[in-house]
C-alpha cells in the first residue's frame, strides 16, 4: 500500500494469455498483475506454463490471445519502451565464451545507458559479492556463478520490474543467501518489483510476499503463501507444489488433459469458495488450461528468450 493506502500502480498487466503449440494448448487464460515494489512467485510443477507465461509477459513470445501491459506500455508495440525499465535474468541464458566479467557488465550498461557505466558495474560486482570474478571469463565460470553474474547484469539499471527464472537453481546455500539478500534490498530501497519462477519452494516462501500458482497452464492460486498453503490444506509451498504435481501426473496416466481443472476443484471444495472466491480475490487472479503434456524439451517456452 501507498503512503495514502492506495494500492501501488502495477507495473506488469496480463489478460487472459493464451498459447498454443503443435502439442496443445500450455497457456489459457491467464491473468496477472504485479505492482511496484511486489515480490511474486510465479509457481507450479513442470509443465504448468510458467517459463511461456514469463516469456509471453516480457514480449519474447507472442500469445495468441490476450494482452499484456508493462510499464504503462501494451505489447509487442510499446515494448522497446517497457523493455528500458525492466530485467531479466536465467540460467539457461548463455553468456560470452570470450569476455570477462567486467566487460561483460559494461557492455550491458552501456546499452542501457547509464550514466556512470563503471560505477554501476562496481556496484553490481559489490552488491552480489561477485567482485572475485570481475576478471573471469565465461568458459571459466560454474553454472551458479553464471546465473550470479545474469542476475547482476539484470539489475544494473535499476529496473521496475525485475524478472528471473530459476534465480537460486545452481547455487549453494550460500550463495542463495547472497542473491535473496540482494534481491530484497533492491526491492526495499528502488521499490523494484519482482517476479520469479522457482521449484525451491523454501526459498518461495522467504523471497516473495505472493505467489501465484499454475497447473496444467491455469491459474490455481494467487495469495501469499500461507492463504494458498491453507487453501489447499497443505503446512507450506512445498505441500502444495506437490499436491499439484500429483493431479498432473494422475491426468498424465488416464491420458486425458485436465489436471489444472482436477486441482482446482479440489481446492474449491476444500475451501467453499469456488469460482466466485477466486473471482473476488483480485484482479491479480485469473484462469488458464492447458492440456496436460508430457515429454517437454522446454525449447517452445524458451524461444525468443534471448530477446528479452
Amino acid at each position: 500500500m501507498t503512503a495514502h493506502g492506495a494500492a501501488p500502480p502495477p507495473v506488469l498487466e496480463a489478460h487472459g494469455l493464451v498459447k498454443e503449440y503443435r502439442r496443445g494448448r500450455v497457456v489459457d487464460g491467464v491473468r496477472l498483475t504485479v505492482r511496484e515494489g511486489e515480490r511474486v512467485g510465479l509457481l507450479g510443477p513442470n509443465g504448468a506454463g510458467k517459463t511461456t507465461t514469463l516469456l509471453m509477459c516480457l514480449g519474447a513470445v507472442a500469445p495468441d490471445a490476450g494482452s499484456v501491459h508493462v510499464l504503462g506500455h501494451r505489447l509487442p508495440a510499446g515494448r522497446p519502451a517497457a523493455m528500458r525499465g525492466v530485467g531479466f535474468a536465467a540460467g539457461y541464458l548463455p553468456l560470452p565464451d570470450r569476455l570477462r566479467v567486467r566487460e561483460y557488465l559494461r557492455l550491458y550498461a552501456d546499452l542501457y545507458g547509464l550514466r556512470a557505466p563503471r560505477a554501476a558495474v562496481e556496484g553490481a560486482l559489490d552488491h552480489f559479492g561477485i567482485g572475485h570474478l570481475a576478471n573471469a571469463i565465461g568458459t571459466e565460470l560454474s553454472s551458479g556463478q553464471r546465473t550470479l553474474v545474469g542476475i547482476a547484469k539484470a539489475s544494473l539499471h535499476t529496473p521496475r520490474l525485475l524478472v528471473l527464472d530459476e534465480p537460486t537453481a545452481a547455487l549453494d546455500p550460500d550463495i542463495a543467501l547472497r542473491v535473496r539478500t540482494g534481491l530484497l534490498d533492491l526491492c526495499a530501497r528502488h521499490g523494484t518489483a519482482l517476479l520469479v519462477t522457482s521449484h525451491d519452494m523454501v526459498e518461495v516462501e522467504r523471497l516473495c510476499e505472493r505467489v501465484v500458482f499454475l497447473a496444467a497452464g491455469r491459474v490455481t492460486a494467487d495469495g501469499t503463501p500461507q492463504e494458498v498453503a491453507r487453501q489447499f490444506e497443505q503446512r507450506d509451498l512445498e505441500g502444495v507444489f506437490l499436491h499439484l504435481a500429483e493431479a498432473r501426473d494422475r491426468e498424465r496416466a488416464r491420458g486425458g488433459g485436465g489436471a489444472g481443472a482436477e486441482a482446482l476443484a479440489g481446492a474449491d471444495a476444500r475451501t467453499g469458495a469456488g469460482a466466485d472466491a477466486r473471482a473476488g480475490t483480485s484482479e491479480r487472479t485469473g484462469t488458464s488450461g492447458r492440456t496436460g503434456t508430457s515429454g517437454r524439451t522446454g525449447a517452445d517456452d524458451r524461444e525468443g528468450a534471448g530477446a528479452a
